[in-house]
């Protein structure tokens, strides 16, 4: 199923928007739990961007609760977004334009 989901995700991934616009995403939805380079209430976007690919961070995104046992967390307070396919793969450009910083 995993699979399956992140070749989906993979291939919606080719019709991606531009980061610059993930920013507005972010704050909008994420920005009470995360921060770009500190520690907040969840992993700040640098950790996440080291961490996780494009199609995993979207994975995450879309279902929390089923993936956070193979990212390795033992509990997880995140809450599924109601974000649009574009909204989603703007937000995990984003996170991942912090990669390596």
């Amino acid at each position: 199923m995993k699979k399956k989901l992140f070749a989906a995700l993979f291939f919606t991934s080719l019709l991606s928007a531009d980061a610059t616009t993930g920013k507005e995403v972010f704050e909008t939805y994420c920005w009470g739990c995360h921060h770009q380079t500190s520690e907040a209430f969840g992993p700040p976007f640098t950790q996440i961007a080291n961490k996780r690919t494009f199609e995993e961070i979207q994975a995450y995104i879309i279902d929390p609760e089923s993936m956070y046992k193979s990212f390795g967390y033992k509990r997880t307070v995140m809450t599924k977004l109601k974000l649009t396919d574009k909204e989603r793969e703007q937000i995990a450009h984003y996170v991942l334009s912090y990669k390596g910083k």
